[in-house]
């Protein structure tokens, strides 16, 4: 396997690609790596905690005093409030979109005007969330490349 680096203007989004003729146990250890380098999350399934990489994080939300990381194909209870997962991931592709949700802007496949001035992000999953209108300005200025900090 052949290894190329190249350095880019900081203007340019960083960008690691992994190009292989099949996805070997050697691609999925060097996948897991950036991943965990990424940050992960703790979340529960039936009273078991798994580590979830951030980039897998499609939106976290709360519901009833709960709160809920929500992947491509589960869903994990999380034993911290929605503004201290907003803490942790501050400096990540994470913004609030409702008082209860944060959404990862990686996530978004498009966006769509809904009802009373709130929007809709399709995600790649095909899932929709609603962006509530009080959260939309900061989500614009993001998505113009703004810093949220």
């Amino acid at each position: 396997m052949q290894l190329k680096v190249s350095r880019i203007p900081i203007s340019e989004p960083e960008l690691l690609e992994i190009r292989c003729h099949k996805i070997s146990d050697e691609v999925n250890e060097i996948i897991s790596f950036v991943k965990s380098r990424q940050g992960v999350l703790s979340g529960i399934i039936d009273g078991e905690i798994y580590e979830v990489a951030v980039p897998d994080v499609y939106y976290i939300e709360s519901v009833d005093d709960r709160a809920f990381i929500y992947t491509a194909d589960k869903n994990y209870e999380v034993n911290l409030r929605i503004y201290e997962m907003e803490e942790m991931l501050a400096k990540s592709s994470f913004i609030r979109i409702q008082k209860g949700m944060l959404l990862n802007l990686m996530k978004v496949k498009s966006i769509k005007p809904g009802l009373s001035g709130r929007y809709v992000a399709l995600l790649k999953n095909n899932e929709e969330v609603i962006i509530s209108r009080k959260y939309f300005p900061d989500f614009k200025k993001t998505l113009m490349g703004d810093n949220h900090e």
